[in-house]
């Protein structure tokens, strides 16, 4: 098992990770992780953890984990995306033949708002792609 383990290891948060160094040589058959460094994926910061500086081959590490990571939260916002449309026809079925007067009471206005301001944000930014095409933005 220990042979098969990464030489890294990116414990994930919101912005980033905490990047550890996995050791598997100890004597006694231990997996060692030593946290090397701090990264932030919004402005591309990698900071050293404590005094020891990071080797090329760490940087070129990080540097792969920080492409491959920012391509995994994008296809998990198309995903998300995808999941809301199938969310919205669900809920135009449900509002259409299993709602009760007073469930959509309580729902209507708030939906109504975020509707039009997605339509509104979607609408300006197709303006403004269209306009960009024909040379005009």
């Amino acid at each position: 098992m220990a042979s098969d383990l990464p030489p890294y290891f990116f414990r994930t948060r919101e912005n980033g990770a905490f990047v550890f160094r996995v050791d598997t040589e100890d004597r006694m058959r231990r997996i060692e992780m030593d946290q090397i460094a701090v990264v932030n994926i919004r402005n591309g910061e990698i900071k050293p953890h404590g005094d020891r500086p990071l080797s090329e081959a760490d940087l070129a590490a990080i540097r792969d984990w920080m492409t491959a990571r920012q391509a995994e939260l994008a296809a998990r916002d198309i995903d998300d995306i995808r999941r809301t449309v199938d969310h919205l026809n669900q809920t135009a079925h449900w509002a259409q033949g299993k709602a009760s007067d007073d469930q959509l009471a309580e729902i209507t206005d708030t939906l109504l708002m975020a509707m039009h301001d997605l339509r509104t944000v979607l609408v300006r930014k197709k303006a403004d792609r269209l306009m960009r095409e024909r040379g005009m933005g």
